[in-house]
């Protein structure tokens, strides 16, 4: 089976043209070569992070070969076009100082170009995690023309159905279907792994964000280092984690040691220290979103609130 990347450019639009429904297919449209100055990004962009290492490579092999891909853009204006698709392909003909590139133009309303442009990035592989996941979403808060967390509490509806948690017939409705097509399409991953494993990413600190998005740690590990609630600590083992190239296994076996270490400096703290640390830990704690748990916790803090009372 072909990977994603070893498709051809027109079969990847033939599966946006599918998902949106009205577009031409692009094999209809021949490629024309436009000057760089009557081009402009645009400016939501799935991608936020270009590697400056797969960057180079790429600017190596147009001035070797030359654009061989041409990039997608739309008229915006008389002589001048937004990109759609292929914006590594521009900056690198920027950098080496060519004064045209081969475009594919396509007339697009800003709806579609954003979801072109978002179904092109996605079906190749160089995204990183953290970029898929926000384009997934985007893509879907679109098709089903919602906001985004609105979208998140549906798939987090569907995902506890799937698993019998609850019994509200959402898996059945159209919105539902619609994802499952829009995964189906997209070849990636399913609906289930996203929710449960690419989702939770978006709640990550944004020093762990930004890591990922550069592409320097897996995002197992990101989530892994994100449960140290200390900013330092947690920062000095991310640090540590990329330095050294931390394994999985590695890094928990950290995380255990420094929460053993903190555990024993806890009971060393006068009663009032202990205090101000658990109100801390509690404020950070994730325990509010799990409702069984944040029951426990409130019944506990009625008791206290009785005790002071007394």
């Amino acid at each position: 089976m072909n990977s994603k990347k070893d498709q051809p450019f027109n079969l990847k639009l033939r599966g946006v043209a599918a998902l949106l429904g009205d577009v031409e297919d692009s094999s209809s449209t021949p490629p024309y070569t436009l000057p760089l100055r009557q081009i402009t990004p645009c400016n939501q962009q799935p991608r936020t992070y270009f590697s400056p290492e797969k960057q180079k490579q790429l600017v190596n092999s147009i001035r070797d070969k030359g654009v061989l891909e041409p990039i997608l853009v739309r008229p915006i204006s008389v002589n001048h076009y937004q990109i759609v698709a292929g914006e590594r392909r521009y900056r690198a003909a920027l950098e080496i100082g060519l004064e045209e590139i081969p475009v594919v133009i396509k007339n697009f309303t800003d709806e579609e170009a954003l979801q072109v442009s978002l179904i092109e990035n996605l079906l190749r592989e160089n995204l990183n995690p953290l970029e898929e996941t926000e384009g997934i979403l985007k893509l879907l808060a679109l098709n089903l023309d919602k906001e985004t967390a609105e979208v998140v509490s549906l798939l987090h509806r569907m995902l506890n159905e799937s698993k019998g948690k609850v019994t509200q017939n959402v898996l059945g409705s159209s919105e539902a279907e619609k994802v499952k097509e829009i995964f189906q399409s997209l070849n990636s991953l399913s609906w289930e792994s996203y929710v449960s494993s690419r989702l939770p990413l978006l709640n990550l600190p944004e020093d762990i964000l930004q890591v990922l998005r550069e592409g320097k740690i897996a995002y197992t590990k990101a989530i892994a280092i994100a449960k140290l609630d200390e900013v330092d600590t947690r920062r000095e083992l991310l640090q540590e984690a990329i330095a050294e190239n931390l394994s999985l296994s590695q890094i928990k076996a950290k995380i255990q040691q420094i929460k053993s270490i903190e555990s024993e400096e806890a009971e060393e703290l006068i009663p009032q220290q202990r205090v101000k640390l658990t109100l801390r830990k509690i404020t950070k704690a994730k325990v509010w979103t799990n409702p069984e748990k944040r029951k426990q916790l409130e019944s506990l803090l009625s008791q206290i609130e009785q005790l002071l009372d007394e």
